[in-house]
């Protein structure tokens, strides 16, 4: 049985990303061909695609992804969604998430102050926050694919 990774779709080549388009890594899915993988993209399920872009904003609690049309807090969709798809999939061996997403980015999200001044590149998105929480090995796509890269 092949153990199981969690991946963000748009990585494997689905049309889910913000502006409908994709982000298809075709090295990284050679390095995990021999892998079962799970694909996930929480702002497409909850929001559908396209959809307006949205950033991480600091509060006091805890960062919220906050849409940058309306300036809606989009976070407790995408956190239930994490929740529902973690619980699925209890069996996941590792996530990989696309860099820079106030979702899915490991540590590389970006984060802001309330008046949308840089605070930070290397925060974890919500749905990665939640898969490192639960103890499970997380990268962001392009470290891993610099970091688990072989020579022939």
């Amino acid at each position: 049985m092949k153990e199981k990774i969690a991946i963000s779709a748009c990585l494997l080549g689905e049309s889910c990303r913000y502006d409908n388009n994709d982000n298809k890594n075709e090295i990284l899915l050679d390095m995990l061909k021999e892998y079962e993988l799970i694909p996930f993209c929480p702002e497409d399920f909850c929001f559908g695609t396209p959809r307006p872009t949205m950033d991480l904003i600091e509060y006091p609690d805890t960062p919220k992804a906050i849409s940058n049309l309306t300036a809606a807090d989009m976070s407790t969709p995408i956190l239930k969604y994490a929740k529902a798809f973690f619980d699925t999939h209890n069996d996941i061996k590792l996530f990989i998430g696309k860099d820079r997403s106030p979702s899915c980015g490991v540590h590389s999200a970006k984060l802001y102050d309330k008046d949308k001044n840089l605070i930070s590149t290397k925060e974890s998105g919500l749905m990665a926050k939640c898969s490192i929480d639960r103890g499970i090995e997380s990268w962001d796509a392009e470290l891993y694919i610099r970091e688990k890269s072989y020579t022939p």
